[in-house]
């Protein structure tokens, strides 16, 4: 689903909008001030140009140079129509626009065999403003008729086709600096049928999956787009790997002055009337998002995940049939990490580093920094945020944390659970004629004697696990401590942890 504009012109437009005059002067100009992105050679290659057209410069991408020139050293073959834009100054920032109907192919020999792509947007428009000061466009839309897509390599064969799709996108100068914003995009009629085949295992194991919606929606705090470009510019003036070296203090305080890169970014991805047909059943979902959420390279920072089901259809031939009633409808979990310092650990390796060594950072540098970032005062854990699976009457919840200190894991974990005594007399009916089933009434049972009942009618478990290896359920014991070794390597029951 790549899409809208190739990054070069983004960088391209990072030049000043000079001037309210278009005139083979401005596109000169232009052109010598998009080298420091995109390096002098592709201008004088014709990889990109830059030409008047009426009130406006016309911004072309020809790869055919660069495809011969794969073509010549590789088994590679590229087909892909030049690409272009209209620019125009107005007011300090640039007004764009272009025809993004584009169609195209490539195929190379890589070491697993043979790849393959074709793909072609109908009806693709683009228009937008652009803000230099910012580096970000702070309005843009997209729209198309529709899209498809065929993919194919040794061991899967992948067709994509959407309907009508638009998009949209808003940025603005942000408090701490850097540039907040916001974008959305629904595409429409979304299908993909896969196939794998693996000619090796036999293994055959074609899916198709279909959508009437497609949703994208996403929003960043903070982002730092001017230093980013900085470093590009750096990067194409230091191609060379002597010059590389000689500046590599400049490098240094250009890393430096791109962090945190942003200071939140998240995401969903979701489908409406989701549906999944497979040789072992029909699946589908009413809705299904997942969210990705991360702070910058902070000294507290957090990452979040996020999966979201309603109206769950699992093929009921999966599990026997006693289990179809517990079989979820709706899932909602929420997990990731939080107190992750990754300030510290950038700025460590920043400073460490030296490319005119090899390797360019100490070989005990990983083990270092490993041992610093699992000894910080605010010990890095992993979080369960609250949780939820739902199955006709019954309902679990569950939240909690872990953390590693010395590597040694320590958790606590809530877990309650409505409609449970459903759960066992369900289990108790099937038993009757279910051997199989017959071997869970124990074991549920088992576990509902260690549950707290809430005035809510809800069976409650706290689990704490320690890192001498003991745990807890409700504050009775379940596991004790692990034994602890002596220096002759034996274990004995003197040197027990209680």
């Amino acid at each position: 689903m790549k899409r809208v504009l190739p990054a070069v012109f983004v960088m391209a437009l990072s030049a000043p909008a000079f001037g309210q005059t278009v005139d083979s002067e401005g596109a000169k100009q232009l052109s010598e001030n998009l080298s420091r992105y995109v390096g002098k050679q592709a201008i004088d290659r014709g990889l990109l140009k830059v030409s008047v057209e009426g009130d406006a410069y016309k911004l072309a991408v020809d790869l055919k140079p660069v495809v011969d020139l794969l073509a010549a050293q590789h088994s590679f073959k590229f087909d892909f129509s030049p690409y272009a834009l209209l620019v125009k100054p107005s007011n300090g920032t640039w007004s764009v626009s272009a025809d993004v109907s584009q169609s195209g192919s490539f195929e190379f020999k890589g070491p697993e065999g043979p790849q393959s792509m074709q793909f072609s947007i109908t009806d693709g428009k683009f228009s937008g403003v652009y803000d230099p000061e910012l580096a970000a466009f702070t309005s843009a839309t997209h729209s198309m008729a529709g899209m498809t897509m065929k993919s194919r390599d040794t061991m899967q064969r992948a067709e994509v086709s959407t309907g009508a799709g638009t998009a949209t996108m808003n940025a603005s100068k942000a408090a701490n600096g850097g540039v907040d914003f916001t974008a959305t995009q629904t595409v429409a009629d979304f299908a993909e049928a896969l196939d794998f085949d693996d000619p090796k295992s036999g293994l055959k194991f074609p899916l198709t999956i279909k959508s009437p919606k497609l949703s994208v929606n996403a929003t960043g705090k903070g982002v730092r787009t001017k230093p980013l470009l900085d470093l590009l510019a750096f990067a194409v003036a230091n191609e060379d790997e002597a010059r590389l070296k000689a500046n590599q203090a400049q490098l240094k305080s250009l890393l430096l002055a791109a962090l945190p890169l942003w200071e939140r970014i998240d995401g969903t991805y979701g489908f409406k009337d989701l549906t999944v047909e497979s040789p072992v059943g029909h699946f589908g979902a009413t809705e299904l998002d997942t969210g990705f959420g991360t702070d910058g390279i902070a000294q507290n920072g957090a990452i979040n995940y996020s999966i979201r089901a309603a109206g769950l259809k699992i093929p009921h031939n999966l599990v026997p049939a006693w289990g179809t009633a517990l079989l979820p409808t709706d899932v909602s979990l929420n997990f990731g990490g939080a107190n992750i310092d990754l300030d510290s650990m950038a700025k460590k390796a920043i400073e460490a580093f030296d490319l005119n060594k090899n390797p360019p950072l100490p070989a005990d540098f990983g083990d270092t920094l490993t041992a610093d970032f699992m000894a910080k005062i605010k010990m890095p854990k992993f979080v369960i945020g609250h949780s939820t699976v739902k199955s006709g009457d019954m309902e679990i919840a569950m939240e909690g944390e872990m953390t590693f200190a010395g590597m040694k894991p320590e958790a606590h974990v809530t877990i309650d659970i409505a409609g449970y005594d459903k759960i066992v007399e369900s289990l108790q009916a099937a038993a009757k004629s279910e051997p199989e089933a017959a071997q869970y009434v124990p074991v549920a049972l088992a576990i509902k004697g260690f549950g707290k009942t809430l005035p809510d009618g809800r069976i409650e478990w706290v689990v704490n696990g320690k890192p001498d290896g003991s745990v807890t359920v409700n504050g009775v014991m379940v596991k004790p401590a692990d034994p602890v070794a002596n220096d002759d390597g034996d274990d004995s029951e003197e040197e027990t942890t209680p």
